[in-house]
Parts: structure tokens; C-alpha cells; sequence
């Protein structure tokens, strides 16, 4: 007769699962608290979205399905707490940014000053996307997932994650001032238009 529960001794026990998680979070973070900050844009606001992610997830760690991409369920818990976020905002007063703080120091040198300002428009380009694109442009772009990954995340079909993605680099090329390739040939598999 075993003084251990059932539940402990198969391999599905909760404490198991949540070990899991734990491990697997750990591991995750940084990529968890870099789509943070291109949600929103302050690292401050990011890391407690980060906390606020680590901590839904930990309180439901049975809800992890194994065998599941573990960073798409971070990235929809993350995004969902976000949308949270923006609506209360709604209701808040103003905040100021960090960015349009002109009294904060930085790197000296001619080069760290280009990359900076290369970095800093691309940045407000991405900024200026619609959420909608700009979801899409991070998830694919940045955190590397596939559009059938990125599709799960937001609860859209995978043509959706296309057209947008599509839609998101024409936007990002042209607020940016990156110029487009030269146009293709008009002859296509030796049919000529």
C-alpha cells in the first residue's frame, strides 16, 4: 500500500505540469518581456505586463496543454493582458513617454547617433502601423513564429496573418523611407503581358 496519491504518480499530476511551465517560463523571458516592449513601448509598462503574463500563467498552469507551443500560449496570454491595458487607458489620464525625454543621456559618437536614429525611426514607423499589422509584423518577424502559429495566437485565419503581414512591410517600407525593388519584367514564364 503506497502512502502516495494517485495523481503523483503518473507523469499528468499537476505538480508535474507546473514544474513544466515553471521551467519553460523561466527560460521564455526574454522573449516574452522583447514583445512587451514592441506592444507598448515602455519598458517599465512591459515588465509589469511580464509579471502580470508570468503570474496567469503560473495560476493556471493546468490549462497548459503539453506538447502545445508553449511561447504562442505566453504570447496570447501577454496580448490579452495588454488589450486589458489599453482599454483602461482609455479611461486614464495622460501619461508621458520616456522617449520624448530630451534630458536623458546617452552614448556619444557619430556612429551609436545614426544607428540610433535608423532605430528610432523604424521604431516610430512600426509604432505607426495599425495593431492589427503591427501584431503580425512582431509575431512573424521578430519572435519567429509560423503563420499558422501567429494565427493561433490572435484567433484569425492564416490568410488574415498574410494580407496583414503583406500590409504591415508596405507600411513599415514606406514610413521608413526604404524604396522598393525595382519592378519585375512584364514577360513571366515566356508569356508577355
Amino acid at each position: 500500500m503506497s502512502i502516495i496519491p494517485a495523481e503523483m504518480k503518473s507523469g499528468n499530476s499537476m505538480i508535474d505540469r507546473t514544474d513544466r511551465v515553471e521551467d519553460q517560463l523561466v527560460a521564455f523571458l526574454p522573449n516574452l518581456r522583447r514583445f512587451a516592449i514592441s506592444l507598448c513601448g515602455s519598458r517599465d509598462v512591459a515588465d509589469d505586463l511580464v509579471q502580470a503574463a508570468c503570474e496567469r500563467a503560473l495560476a493556471s498552469a493546468e490549462r497548459f496543454e503539453p506538447g502545445t507551443r508553449f511561447d504562442a500560449w505566453m504570447f496570447r496570454i501577454l496580448r490579452n493582458l495588454w488589450i486589458d491595458v489599453v482599454r483602461r487607458r482609455k479611461t486614464a489620464g495622460v501619461q508621458e513617454d520616456i522617449s520624448e525625454r530630451e534630458d536623458i543621456a546617452g552614448v556619444s559618437g557619430e556612429r551609436e547617433v545614426e544607428a540610433r536614429m535608423t532605430l528610432r525611426s523604424v521604431g516610430e514607423a512600426i509604432t505607426e502601423l495599425p495593431d492589427e499589422q503591427r501584431e503580425v509584423l512582431l509575431l512573424v518577424c521578430i519572435e519567429e513564429l509560423s503563420y499558422r502559429e501567429t494565427a493561433d495566437v490572435l484567433d484569425i485565419p492564416i490568410g488574415t496573418v498574410m494580407s496583414r503581414l503583406a500590409r504591415a512591410r508596405k507600411n513599415l517600407a514606406l514610413s521608413a523611407g526604404i524604396t522598393p525593388a525595382p519592378a519585375r519584367s512584364g514577360v513571366m514564364k515566356g508569356i508577355e503581358k
